[in-house]
């Protein structure tokens, strides 16, 4: 009994360093509260714009997802729009091309063609920005379904490696490990 109480009272805490509003943002796409989740990455988004420029696009397209996923279609494409703009500017050209390939899927997945087909059509890049892929490590460790500081989806295909071993978090930058 005792133990149950601990748990509980230690996964409320918190991470130090990990925004709770992105700790909240993440738990709601869980709970299905789309709208809740969509404005919290939006805000987490637009101040990230200058503070943490490289986490921007991750949170604007995870806006984009929920706000999708609550209806708001319109909004949805816009936040995607600028998540993938985004890593196009910072020159992270083989990101944008991964992240979009999963709007589109998931676009085409609820019946948004044309929606699909506009962020199909952002995410070719032309030859003067194509750069060389890098080599994939034979095998990589399997790695949590979520962030264990901040609960962000983590996609092993679209996860950024720091190591054999070890990935970052796309939307708090903390290492994630199997």
């Amino acid at each position: 009994m005792f133990r149950r109480g601990r748990q509980r009272m230690m996964r409320g805490a918190g991470v130090p360093g990990i925004p709770p509003m992105l700790q909240r943002a993440n738990q709601l796409m869980v709970d299905g509260d789309f709208v809740g989740a969509a404005e919290a990455f939006q805000q987490l988004a637009q101040g990230a714009e200058a503070r943490f420029p490289q986490r921007a696009p991750f949170l604007f397209m995870e806006a984009g997802r929920a706000a999708i996923l609550s209806g708001q279609t319109k909004a949805g494409v816009a936040h995607l729009r600028r998540g993938l703009t985004l890593l196009e500017a910072q020159g992270r050209i083989p990101r944008m091309q991964a992240f979009g390939q999963r709007a589109v899927s998931e676009l085409k997945a609820r019946g948004l063609t044309a929606e699909a087909e506009e962020i199909a059509a952002l995410i070719q890049v032309p030859a003067s920005h194509e750069t060389p892929t890098e080599p994939v490590a034979a095998k990589r460790p399997i790695l949590p379904t979520h962030c264990p500081s901040c609960g962000g989806a983590v996609r092993p295909d679209e996860v950024e490696w720091l190591d054999d071993i070890t990935a970052e978090c796309a939307y708090c930058g903390s290492p994630v490990r199997e």
